[in-house]
């Protein structure tokens, strides 16, 4: 059985699961009190997952295609914005841009190239902007940005291609992650051990936010059916080290989010920073 038809059956399978968590979470947050301080923060984020959604189940529901489509849209977005937190010139923005369409694109085409080749080209392509406008004062810190902006969205997205059914798992999972990261840090972690922050680069995240994250996770791969103890501790780790890992280029950037479009969140990295680092570590644990 193809890839393509694995995915729409995970996305078929999932589809009832997030109907009916958006659902209840839409009569929770319709019934808050208008004296609950995060009301109306709550009530954009669920519309934005109202819609957000339809529109990654229905991307699979396409086949590798959709899938294509769905990691170069978010690819280009997410690159646009991390190019403006790093302050790269316009040359770099440009060779994220085409990155971010080129990767999922051998993806979808020719899998197996994605290779040692890949990677040797990738480097080039991120010093070449620097290499040959002779810049002698930021070339290399242009460089370096540009390949760590490479390896953090063209990459991962590659995996919304290779990974199938897997990938809607994992979008899924990441999903209930935050959900349930958020809820245990409310609930758990106001005092006691669990209420020490993560890291200094995002005090508000707590161990806490863990263990909640964790449950979460587990449960939404059972419910779609793809649960093993591999892939739970990808999407676990690589949901809190890509928030963190976010958090790290934002306080250098000197920003509070990514972007200011997306109601409830910021910008589209402050949306899908969990899913790169987990869609990487998926690849390395299954592929």
């Amino acid at each position: 059985m193809s890839a393509a038809v694995l995915a729409g059956e995970a996305a078929g399978r999932a589809l009832p699961v997030v109907a009916g968590v958006l659902g209840a979470g839409g009569v929770a947050v319709a019934a808050l009190p208008s004296r609950v301080r995060m009301r109306g923060e709550l009530r954009k984020r669920w519309r934005t997952w109202a819609v957000a959604a339809p529109l990654f189940l229905g991307a699979f529901l396409l086949g590798r295609a959709g899938a294509f489509a769905l990691a170069a849209g978010l690819g280009v977005v997410a690159a646009g914005e991390y190019a403006r937190m790093a302050g790269l010139p316009r040359g770099e923005r440009a060779v994220l841009g085409a990155a971010a369409v080129a990767v999922p694109g051998v993806a979808w085409a020719a899998p197996g190239a994605l290779g040692l080749r890949a990677a040797c080209l990738l480097l080039v392509a991120a010093a070449a902007v620097a290499l040959l406008s002779g810049d002698t004062e930021t070339g290399f810190t242009r460089a370096c940005r540009t390949l760590f902006g490479l390896l953090w969205i063209p990459v991962p997205l590659s995996g919304l291609v290779l990974l199938g059914d897997t990938a809607v798992a994992v979008g899924v999972a990441v999903a209930f992650g935050d959900v349930g990261a958020w809820c245990g840090g409310t609930a758990l972690g106001r005092r006691g051990p669990l209420s020490r922050a993560l890291s200094p680069l995002s005090p508000r995240k707590t161990w806490a936010g863990v263990v909640g994250a964790a449950v979460a996770t587990g449960a939404a791969l059972v419910a779609v059916g793809a649960f093993s103890p591999a892939l739970w501790a990808a999407v676990l780790v690589g949901g809190v080290l890509g928030d963190l890992l976010e958090s790290m280029v934002k306080r250098e950037a000197g920003v509070k989010d990514a972007g200011s479009w997306l109601p409830g969140f910021g910008g589209l990295l402050d949306r899908i920073d969990s899913l790169l680092v987990a869609l990487l570590l998926t690849m390395v644990v299954t592929l």
